[in-house]
């Protein structure tokens, strides 16, 4: 699974590499981007957009599974305007939504179980969120900074009160 992981990444870094770089420049109402980004409640998160003049949609998810209760997920979009376009520094406003999911072993709960020989306690912490949000995303040559308000919350467990998201994102 990790080798075709890979593979699929590589592919994708080569097409956008040929179209980053393929015909006349900024000729097109259309833009593309491709980035990172580190947040919570996912650590981490591969970025993409689509947009056309000003409206735009972002596009954001990964997960990673270590074993049985050790493994964090998420997946979140947004769609939305965005404002001062032709400049480095621009401004995106918009509404989004998504669902992340995270689940770590926790040892002393593990421990306590053990000792009273029962299951008192679950044997591992978990946080979960589903949301439609206001999304706010700052821009300045690539690097970015997005705060998400949740407007209603569908699923929420041991959530932040917003979330928040920290990246780059080469846009072409």
């Amino acid at each position: 699974m990790l080798r075709a992981f890979f593979k699929i990444l590589a592919t994708a870094g080569l097409l956008l590499c040929a179209t980053a770089f393929a015909g006349p420049g900024d000729t097109s109402p259309w833009h593309f981007g491709a980035g990172v980004s580190a947040g919570r409640l996912t650590p981490v998160m591969f970025e993409g957009e689509l947009g056309y003049k000003a409206a735009t949609l972002h596009i954001a998810g990964f997960g990673v599974h270590n074993g049985p209760n050790d493994f964090w997920c998420g997946m979140r979009g947004s769609i939305g305007w965005t404002f001062l376009r032709d400049f480095p520094f621009h401004v995106f406003m918009g509404v989004g939504g998504g669902y992340e999911f995270a689940e770590a072993p926790n040892e002393m709960h593990s421990a306590v179980n053990h000792a009273n020989n029962a299951m008192y306690l679950y044997p591992y912490n978990y946080k979960e969120l589903l949301d439609i949000t206001a999304d706010l995303r700052i821009n300045l040559f690539g690097v970015f900074s997005q705060i998400s308000f949740p407007a209603y919350r569908f699923r929420n467990h041991d959530a932040p009160d917003f979330s928040w998201r920290v990246g780059y994102l080469m846009e072409f």
